[in-house]
């Protein structure tokens, strides 16, 4: 898990174009980014997967707007449809456990959350298929829906 009281969680707005949201990510070193408002609350995350997608061809289509006026909220991953691993279950998790969680979703990152007294929510970090390959040293595959056709493609060669 990356621990967001140990590394920074970079954010962006979701009034950005997508390439503000790519140039953040290149100069941060990193391919996943929060979409918070003014109030630092997380409307959701934009990954460089999501840059790469044909996501922000289907809003030029559907918009009739050119691809540098693309917005992330265009096509961000919203809050509703993030998944959220609870801290005091990840605790009696283990690495296989994370990596099946996110298999079952299509999901390519998790948010680990704790509640606090009041019962709010509080991010402790994220989970990412990415890094769980890393630090394992090898692929892991999580059973994601094509978003393109060339991303069917990929999955129907297999």
């Amino acid at each position: 898990m990356t621990d967001f009281t140990i590394v920074t969680a970079y954010t962006i707005f979701p009034l950005e174009t997508i390439e503000a949201a790519r140039a953040k990510m290149i100069h941060r070193g990193v391919r996943m980014l929060l979409v918070v408002d003014d109030q630092n609350h997380i409307l959701g995350l934009i990954t460089s997967t999501d840059l790469s997608s044909e996501r922000p061809m289907q809003v030029v289509r559907t918009q009739g707007i050119r691809h540098s006026d693309v917005m992330v909220k265009d096509v961000m991953t919203p809050r509703e449809k993030l998944q959220v691993l609870c801290m005091n279950e990840l605790e009696k998790a283990c690495v296989g456990d994370i990596v099946a969680t996110l298999s079952a979703h299509g999901r390519q990152h998790a948010l680990a959350v704790e509640r606090a007294q009041d019962n709010s929510q509080i991010i402790r970090g994220m989970f990412s298929i990415t890094q769980i390959s890393r630090q394992l040293g090898t692929q892991v595959e999580t059973a994601g829906v094509a978003g393109s056709f060339a991303e069917l493609g990929v999955e129907l060669g297999r």
